[in-house]
């Protein structure tokens, strides 16, 4: 059974990991914990990713065979360490090792993201990935119901709104053509590597479903939360071509990737103040339908 996923807890399975497979971790920099601990180790360009998910080995095993099939394509995105037989599993945490970008994060342009999703979405999807079709209202669901340290108040509201929003999603009807998409495409996904090109990192999300769910975050990063200039939002929709906001199924799928969002912060109230407290704004902005400026990305 993995442990609580904690600072404390995550670097003791990083630790061993990296002497199962020989690394040095020595002086290494936790430069996340979210999804994932995400570690850069100082004596070497890799970065270590331990999943919060103790069933996150498929996943992961999807992610490695990602990354070899983007290399394979040419396609700029992170790559997995070769020489390392993964995804490792150490004390119930499933491990994988990567590639380090650079030596310091530095995201690139919304246009940039653009381009590379322009490119993702050209590509076939070869049966030896075994990619899923997508499903958000399984993982919804799943999410709900492991929360912990929420009122059952706020967990009665949204699981209200999970109900009404999977019958809304089900009549959409979708105009991009169906197929690979990333799965959590946002700004944050893409880091500049050390030779100056962009490149999409964060594998493990890869799934067969509508394209829209890739251009959704961008547009509700503009339209709703002004994380994203409007001059940045036209740039990505002149480099993707296509503008999500004119399509009619748009707030019924921003809905639902925000609900997913506040969901996701929910899952830390109970071990951080800082995510109770955006987990309190975002529930009551979403009862009252106002105030989303003051969401803070996590």
């Amino acid at each position: 059974m993995a442990s609580e996923f904690t600072a404390e807890t995550v670097g003791a399975v990083f630790k061993e990991a990296c002497r199962t497979v020989g690394l040095d971790a020595s002086g290494a920099e936790l430069l996340r914990l979210g999804s994932n601990a995400v570690y850069r180790l100082s004596a070497s360009p890799i970065i270590v990713r331990v999943a919060r998910d103790p069933d996150a080995m498929e996943d992961m095993e999807r992610a490695v065979r990602v990354a070899r099939r983007l290399e394979a394509e040419d396609l700029p995105a992170t790559r997995v360490l070769a020489k390392v037989t993964q995804p490792l599993v150490v004390s119930g945490r499933v491990v994988t090792f990567w590639e380090s970008v650079q030596e310091h994060e530095e995201y690139g342009t919304v246009g940039e993201l653009a381009d590379l999703l322009r490119r993702l979405h050209w590509l076939e999807e070869p049966e030896s990935l075994r990619l899923p079709y997508f499903d958000p209202f399984a993982k919804l669901w799943a999410s709900l119901g492991q929360m912990v340290g929420v009122t059952e108040d706020d967990r009665t509201f949204l699981e209200e709104r999970a109900a009404k929003l999977n019958k809304d999603y089900d009549r959409l009807d979708f105009v991009l053509p169906f197929g690979v998409i990333h799965g959590d495409a946002n700004i944050g996904n893409v880091l500049r590597h050390r030779d100056g090109h962009a490149v999409l990192i964060d594998l493990d999300g890869f799934t067969l479903a509508p394209r829209e769910w890739d251009l959704v975050l961008t547009a509700m990063f503009y339209e709703r939360y002004g994380w994203h200039t409007r001059a940045e939002y036209e740039e990505f929709v002149h480099r993707y071509g296509f503008d999500l906001l004119n399509w009619p199924g748009y707030e019924v799928l921003a809905d639902l990737r925000e609900l997913m969002m506040v969901v996701w912060v929910g899952h830390q109230v109970a071990t951080s103040e800082k995510s109770a407290g955006e987990f309190a704004r975002r529930v009551r902005s979403l009862r009252t339908g106002q105030g989303r400026d003051d969401w803070r990305p996590f």
